[in-house]
């Protein structure tokens, strides 16, 4: 019956079930090699009290040197084959735990920091790593050699062994104790890991807040807290390791002691000659590195399936936004309806009876208050979150109808927070369209107004940008992520905010590419600002999760409500900084 612990494990150890059973072979054959080593050692003895030649004696270090051989060659084959296994299948668990977390939705980033991710991704593998390696090769070993050594050791004397495994009842007691206790210590250890490894993170990717608020001292004092937990918690596992390997070789050594004194009374009544006493002897200390090993397996496979718990929790993980049976490939011409709409976060209403189409080709603006539910709305199109089934629908087709990879193809979409990867611009331009040539990479920076200054790079679109684009500043971010979603050639296109960082000059620029580039396909403006917004086809006002007004430019300016007061107030900011 397979460890219902390590059930996880169980398909991908059937991947390398011909390996395990050649790493099985082997193991057989190293340890079938040094159970014939006391035998030699008792025959050379027992020859040695008898009178005993020079051709004898090479003859039995003949056959020593033999035994080592082969137990070498299998050592290297069992080592090279079932650690070899264990870094296939690390292999494997490392590209299935990085695919399941590509495909978790966003809300399932917003509730697990990314330091504790990172901590199951390095950490907990590893663990898993030994568990599967080291630990089953240990393992194996101990039960096949003390299964042959109890067969010869029985064959020479059934009293001298029973007393030589009298403490293995009292072991299997201790090795219990020791190894939940173990378990559960280093699943606080790892936990406390997650943390330090989250803060760390954060610190690093906050830094310019840490030193704008003169908060570097701060800082360190709260990590070096949680680091000298997790030092109290990881000696107490040390101590508690400590105690294991020593009470397993006191045992060792107390049946030792007596199976010496037994076994010296056997041989002075002659019912055991001195070579077979040396032989019994030489059997029990080969078994003391199994013993101790066990207490180390003990450890490992406590550590192990800790970690593997933790795993599992990512690889169970269902990913909220999936395809549906019904999805298909469908071809996008980018009519986007709202029909009664109504989405919660956590039971939090955020938005309210929206009805809303918006016709293949044209432009709309939203606006309104922050918290009005702007973001929700449009992050409802790419299946960034499901809305109720039927409520959005593209081309007159519920939006769960399209396969997520079609429909996400055909949207260009740049959020709020812009994200660059830490490669070359070229790269983060491109990303996605693996054909794009350079031509197209300069086009979509040009229509962003990013290409001048990309340009004036001294290693032009082969510059790094650093960790989240670091090195640019916030309007070459947002531009660079614009041409990003532009070089798609998206059939609908989604800016939510995106120009908050240009200027007014630079928006009116961009902006007139967009209406060359983007003529015939949908658009989507988010953005506090008129001038944004004004010459957009249509105007959504939404407020309280509620569309509020919606029309043109000028006939919501006619209609003196909401948008009105925005116009005014817009007016009022820039007339106050020309003075």
């Amino acid at each position: 019956m397979f460890p219902k612990r390590l059930r996880p494990l169980l398909p991908y150890m059937k991947r390398y079930r011909w390996g395990y059973l050649a790493g099985t072979l082997c193991v057989l054959a190293n340890n079938a090699a040094w159970v014939l080593f006391p035998l030699i050692i008792k025959n050379a003895i027992d020859a040695l009290s008898s009178g005993v030649t020079r051709h004898a004696l090479a003859v039995f270090a003949g056959e020593l040197l033999a035994v080592f051989a082969v137990r070498a060659t299998f050592m290297f084959l069992t080592r090279w084959i079932l650690i070899g296994i264990s870094r296939d299948i690390e292999f494997d668990l490392r590209n299935d735990l990085f695919a399941r977390l590509e495909t978790l939705a966003y809300s399932y980033y917003q509730r697990v920091r990314t330091g504790d991710v990172m901590a199951r991704a390095t950490n907990d593998l590893n663990a898993v790593r030994m568990l599967l390696g080291p630990a089953i090769m240990y393992s194996a070993n101990t039960i096949v050699f003390t299964l042959a050594a109890l067969a010869f050791m029985v064959r020479l004397s059934p009293k001298l062994t029973f007393y030589t495994f009298l403490p293995l009842p009292v072991a299997s007691i201790v090795i219990q104790y020791f190894g939940r206790r173990i378990h559960e210590r280093f699943e606080r250890i790892q936990a406390m890991f997650s943390d330090i490894s989250a803060r760390a993170q954060e610190n690093f990717s906050g830094v310019r807040v840490v030193r704008a608020y003169v908060q570097e001292q701060a800082e360190i004092e709260q990590f070096e807290s949680a680091n000298q937990e997790y030092i109290s918690r990881s000696l107490k596992l040390v101590r508690l390791m400590g105690m294991l390997w020593p009470t397993l070789e006191l045992m060792l050594g107390i049946a030792t002691a007596l199976v010496l004194w037994l076994g010296g009374r056997e041989v002075i009544q002659h019912r055991l000659t001195t070579g077979e006493f040396a032989e019994f002897l030489t059997y029990m200390m080969q078994l003391t590195w199994p013993v101790i090993a066990l207490g180390w397996v003990v450890n490992i496979f406590q550590r192990g399936t800790a970690s593997l718990v933790r795993l599992n929790e990512i690889l169970q993980e269902e990913p909220e936004i999936k395809d549906g049976p019904g999805a298909r490939e469908l071809p996008i011409r980018g009519e986007i309806q709202f029909r009664n709409l109504n989405f919660s976060y956590d039971g939090n209403q955020v938005l309210h009876n929206v009805d809303l189409i918006i016709p293949a080709g044209t432009s709309l603006a939203i606006v309104g208050p922050t918290g009005s539910g702007k973001t929700t709305l449009v992050n409802l199109i790419p299946r960034i979150y499901d809305a109720e089934p039927g409520t959005v629908l593209i081309d007159g087709h519920p939006i769960r109808d399209f396969c997520l990879a079609t429909l996400r193809k055909n949207i260009g979409f740049v959020p709020q927070e812009t994200f660059l990867f830490s490669e070359r611009i070229r790269e983060n331009i491109a990303l996605g369209v693996e054909s794009a040539t350079d031509d197209q990479i300069h086009d979509a920076a040009e229509a962003a107004n990013i290409a001048a200054d990309i340009e004036s790079f001294p290693e032009s679109y082969g510059s790094l940008v650093g960790e989240r684009g670091i090195t640019l500043s916030g309007g070459q971010k947002q531009r660079t992520a614009i041409s990003r979603a532009l070089i798609r050639n998206p059939r609908i296109l989604i800016l939510d905010d995106a120009l908050s960082s240009v200027d007014t000059q630079t928006e009116d620029k961009i902006l007139n590419h967009l209406r060359t580039m983007m003529e015939g396909r949908t658009t989507i403006f988010i953005s506090h600002r008129v001038s944004t917004v004004r010459n957009a086809d249509r105007i959504a006002v939404l407020h309280g999760g509620r569309i509020v007004e919606i029309g043109t430019h000028d006939e919501l300016l006619a209609r003196n409500g909401y948008y009105m007061d925005l116009y005014n107030k817009q007016l009022l900011e820039e007339e106050l900084a020309e003075v």
